[in-house]
């Protein structure tokens, strides 16, 4: 069924939506660095998922990680990707910086 909301007025415009917007996910607290292989041509890419960090941050984090790993990577949709297996670096790393580390997956 469709929604009947107010998209534009002749009087004002525009009607632009209210709905408050996220900065950051809500996580459990718990940091969790996976080892991802699918669709990655058999590559392995280590993922880093559960920080609840502004973007800017989370930016600064990615690439402290990328060098203490000597590696690429990247930040997509809040998930820091690192390539190679990395996890157990990582996983000191941020230890260090007082963060609940898990390893997930297989």
């Amino acid at each position: 069924m469709s929604e009947n909301r107010l998209v534009y007025s002749t009087q004002t415009g525009r009607i632009q939506n209210k709905e408050p917007t996220r900065t950051s996910t809500k996580t459990d607290g718990i940091v969790r660095l996976r080892l991802e292989t699918k669709g990655r041509k058999g590559k392995g890419m280590t993922t880093v998922t559960g920080v609840d960090f502004p973007e800017k941050e989370l930016k600064e984090l990615c690439s402290q990680l990328k060098k203490m790993c000597g590696t690429g990577g990247a930040l997509k949709n809040g998930i820091i990707e690192i390539q190679g297996d990395n996890r157990n670096k990582i996983k000191a790393t941020l230890e260090q910086l007082g963060h609940n580390v898990k390893l997930a997956g297989g």
